[in-house]
């Protein structure tokens, strides 16, 4: 049994679980398109998302405790080294196009993490993308959107039309109220510099604006020319999903009620179009 939890908590932490959310967002891009299975798209994605979690999270601990790294953090570290090798070789596999809109997205990944930024333009003391004050969940739902809309579009050769662009602000909402749990999840770790949204006005309006930002969603699957049947019943219950998921939200959560249940919902909402 601990040997299972210890796979699982590698599993988790390794960031393949977040990847295999991005991945199936974008795969449901796809499908929303009627576009063929990409898989040197979709396995960049998945491989791309892995190596720049782990960058973010453990850029720091690298840095500082290189010699007396632990034996997990070790292991990540060879796992993420492998992700990296084979992003890149999917990379190779992309058009020109793909990879220069890949590189933009690449900048924005590097300062989200990197301490570049002049220090007059920051609240806390972490000069990078992250640390000013009040925008990490706008630039992460900025750049889920982004990856999972515009770059399996792109690297297809497909026209820009009003859907890509109803189809990219629904999926940044739907980045937004996943990320609010964490948010109140980390209320008692986060800087009260960083002036996450419950911060800013606490969990009880956190919470009101998500399901109004959940309403938004939901309604803008009817703001698209193409309008598949299972796709509205599974937008339906996505919404369902990440209700509960905000409203069950607190600040002393179990360890895997965002880490894994929160982020299965993209998963699930690709189960369901295949499935329906």
């Amino acid at each position: 049994m601990r040997f299972i939890k210890q796979i699982f908590d590698f599993y988790i932490n390794s960031s393949i679980h977040v990847a295999l959310a991005v991945y199936c967002l974008a795969w449901l891009t796809l499908l929303k398109f009627n576009l063929p299975y990409d898989e040197d798209v979709l396995y960049f994605i998945f491989f791309a998302s892995i190596t720049g979690y782990n960058f973010v999270k453990y850029f720091g601990l690298a840095k500082f405790h290189h010699r007396s790294l632990a034996s997990w953090l070790k292991i990540i570290q060879v796992f993420s080294f492998i992700c990296f090798v084979a992003m890149c070789y999917y990379a190779l596999r992309l058009n020109a196009t793909t990879l220069l809109y890949i590189g933009g997205l690449g900048v924005v990944t590097f300062l989200y993490a990197i301490p570049l930024l002049p220090s007059k333009l920051l609240l806390d003391k972490h000069e990078n993308l992250r640390s000013i004050s009040g925008v990490k969940v706008y630039i992460i739902a900025l750049v889920w959107a982004c990856v999972t809309v515009f770059l399996p579009l792109i690297n297809a050769d497909y026209f820009i039309e009003a859907d890509v662009i109803v189809l990219s602000l629904q999926r940044f909402v739907f980045v937004l109220v996943l990320m609010f749990p964490f948010e109140i999840r980390d209320l008692q770790y986060d800087s009260i510099k960083l002036s996450t949204i419950p911060q800013q006005i606490g969990v009880k309006l956190t919470k009101v604006i998500g399901v109004f930002l959940v309403g938004i969603f939901f309604l803008l699957e009817f703001f698209k020319d193409i309008l598949p049947q299972n796709h509205i019943w599974a937008s339906c219950i996505v919404s369902i999903l990440l209700l509960l998921a905000l409203l069950f939200a607190k600040k002393q959560q179990g360890d895997y009620y965002s880490a894994f249940f929160v982020e299965s919902i993209s998963i699930i909402w690709l189960v369901l179009i295949l499935l329906i």
